[in-house]
């Protein structure tokens, strides 16, 4: 019996420090060589201080810069410490209600788009934290920002078709806009921030 618990407590442990510490070690050594960005949470850096990052949005309000989708994480939404949808159904009153106001309020902002809103402009991710927007939720917004920016309507068109990204490895997912780095660029093409975040 005591050879048996012996055995088991050996066998734990060996696990334990192979598991627990050398795997670990190893996949995190491999990632930090192999791939430095994507294991530090892909920062994005501006004049070497982190502004943000590729994989979790923002909360943008300024006229003057691309809007996020609708978040529902944490109580102001985007907190990355409470990651999650609503959890709403699609036969929730509240669902229908909160989607209304969103759209309402999309198209009090941009009055100039006259097509369908686009879906992801109204729906909040599953995580909440989703730094895209489709092609279409950055298109709606161009009108306002470029008038807020002062700047031509076609530039900040043509800047949105530049920060298109299409599926991962051309088959995962739908051509998507990294509102963070769109926002980047234009703060870059206009020569400085606007008014707001």
């Amino acid at each position: 019996m005591l050879t048996l618990v012996r055995q088991s407590l050996v066998v734990t442990l060996l696990l334990a420090a192979l598991l627990c510490g050398a795997y670990p070690v190893l996949v995190t050594g491999a990632a930090q060589a192999l791939l430095p960005g994507k294991a530090n949470g892909s920062p994005v850096m501006v004049d070497g201080r982190v502004t943000g990052s590729d994989l979790i949005g923002q909360h943008f309000t300024g006229a003057g810069y691309f809007h996020g989708r609708p978040s529902a994480a944490g109580e102001d939404g985007y907190d990355a410490s409470a990651s999650g949808g609503s959890n709403l159904g699609p036969t929730s009153r509240t669902l229908a209600e909160a989607m209304q106001a969103r759209a309402d309020a999309l198209r009090a902002e941009n009055p100039d788009w006259k097509a369908p809103l686009p879906p992801d402009m109204v729906t909040a991710s599953a995580s909440g934290l989703d730094p895209h927007v489709s092609p279409q939720g950055a298109a709606m917004q161009v009108a306002r920002v470029a008038a807020a920016r002062g700047l031509p309507i076609k530039s900040v068109a043509r800047l949105v078709e530049e920060h298109v990204e299409g599926p991962q490895l051309g088959l995962f997912g739908e051509p998507h806009v990294n509102v963070l780095r769109l926002n980047l660029a234009l703060d870059a093409l206009a020569g400085g921030r606007a008014e707001g975040n």
